[in-house]
C-alpha cells in the first residue's frame, strides 16, 4: 500500500521485507527476557552449552538435616567426575590424593539436576589436577541454574602395588 504525497494514510512496508526482521528482534527480546526470569547468567548459558561429565537428580537419601543435599554426597560426586577426565589421560588406575580449594557457593536441593563439568588444570609426571564446577537446575521456580560448587581435585597413577607411575602417553580420544 502506497499513499500520494500529502495524504494522511500510512505508507506501509511489504510484509516479506519487514516480518523477518521483526521476527529475528522479537525472538532475541524474548530469550534475553527468559534468561534473565530464570537467572541464567552468561557464565551459567555458557557452561550450559558445555557436555557435563556427569549429571544426576538429587534425592532425598542425599539430604542432611537442614533440608538440603549433604556435603558429602557432592564431594562423592566431584571425585568421580574428576577420576572420569583424569582416565582420559591416563587409562590405567588413578586414585585422589587431594581435594583443593573446595568451595560450597549455594545450597544444593533435593531434586535438583546436579551437572559436574571438568577440565585438566595440570598434568604432572604421575599426576593429573583436574578443576571440576558443579551446576544445579533447580526444579522450583525461578528454575534457575547456578554454580554451587567447584573444587580441584588431583589424581595420580598408581600400579597394582598402589605405588605412583608415570602417566601414560596413549590418551583416549575426547
Amino acid at each position: 500500500m502506497s499513499s500520494k504525497p500529502g495524504s494522511k494514510r500510512p505508507v506501509s512496508v511489504p510484509a516479506t521485507r519487514a516480518l523477518p526482521a521483526a521476527r529475528a528482534a522479537s525472538r532475541a527480546r524474548a530469550d534475553s527476557v527468559a534468561r534473565s526470569a530464570r537467572g541464567t547468567s552468561l557464565a551459567a548459558s555458557k557452561q550450559q552449552r558445555r557436555m557435563p561429565t556427569t549429571r544426576r537428580v538429587t534425592t532425598p537419601q542425599d539430604s542432611n538435616l537442614m533440608g538440603t543435599v549433604f556435603g558429602g554426597a557432592i564431594l562423592s560426586e566431584i571425585d568421580l567426575a574428576a577420576a572420569i577426565e583424569a582416565h582420559k589421560v591416563h587409562p590405567g588406575n588413578v586414585v585422589t590424593v587431594a581435594m583443593d580449594k573446595i568451595e560450597f557457593h549455594r545450597p544444593v536441593f533435593v531434586g535438583d539436576l546436579i551437572s559436574l563439568y571438568t577440565k585438566i588444570a595440570r598434568k604432572g609426571r604421575t599426576s593429573v589436577t583436574v578443576c571440576v564446577s558443579v551446576w544445579a537446575e533447580r526444579r522450583m521456580p525461578p528454575f534457575e541454574s547456578v554454580e554451587v560448587t567447584e573444587a580441584l581435585v588431583t589424581m595420580v597413577a598408581v600400579n597394582e602395588a598402589m605405588l605412583p607411575v608415570p602417566l601414560s602417553s596413549v590418551s583416549r580420544p575426547r
